[in-house]
């Protein structure tokens, strides 16, 4: 099944990719992480700005090795 993303994350992720592809986007906190060329950071961004501000964003999924120790 598809994951459900509202109108504002998919906002906030347009905005990040667009920010990326003018050289503009920077990772880290007030940008000191250096430039972003990946897209998938990109993407990260976008949703991680839309969790804080409270937009409708699917939980982080765990890590491979979280899922292991379960079961």
């Amino acid at each position: 099944m598809a994951r459900k993303y509202s109108k504002g994350a998919q906002k906030k992720v347009k905005k990040a990719m667009h920010e990326r592809k003018k050289g503009t986007l920077r990772s880290g906190k007030g940008g000191k992480g250096g430039k972003v060329k990946s897209r998938k950071q990109a993407i990260a961004i976008g949703l991680s700005e839309a969790r804080k501000e409270g937009k409708k964003v699917p939980k982080k999924r765990k890590s491979k090795k979280s899922r292991k120790k379960k079961s």
